[in-house]
């Protein structure tokens, strides 16, 4: 996608500080951190949200998540760490590429 933001920092238009990159997903750290640890994991294949898994691609998330918990324990923060995706607007989402917010470093406070 031509104007998507994540789009054009997964290929190297616009900086980031990488987190980590394979074949199927790009990490970087977030330019306005909630946590003491946030960055991001975006696949490389251009979905807007959530709304858009299918079977088909839905493997990527599951790999995603294997990415994830491979840097919680490489980074240090696997003991306590929360994964936020927005979907849509009325969520949040304000960029339309999935995207998959890691926070840890603090207390987080719950969603009760």
């Amino acid at each position: 996608m031509n104007d998507c933001l994540f789009c054009k920092i997964i290929a190297g238009e616009i900086p980031s500080k990488k987190v980590y990159e394979d074949e199927l997903c790009y990490a970087f750290y977030d330019i306005s951190p909630l946590a003491p640890t946030h960055f991001l994991v975006v696949p490389k294949l251009h979905l807007a949200s959530a709304a858009e898994i299918t079977p088909e691609n839905a493997a990527v998330v599951g790999h995603i998540y294997a990415v994830i918990a491979k840097l919680a324990h490489e980074l240090g923060f696997a003991e306590g760490f929360r994964v936020v995706t927005n979907c849509g607007e009325a969520a949040g989402q304000t960029v339309r590429h999935l995207h998959f917010h890691v926070l840890a470093g603090t207390t987080l406070g719950s969603f009760n």
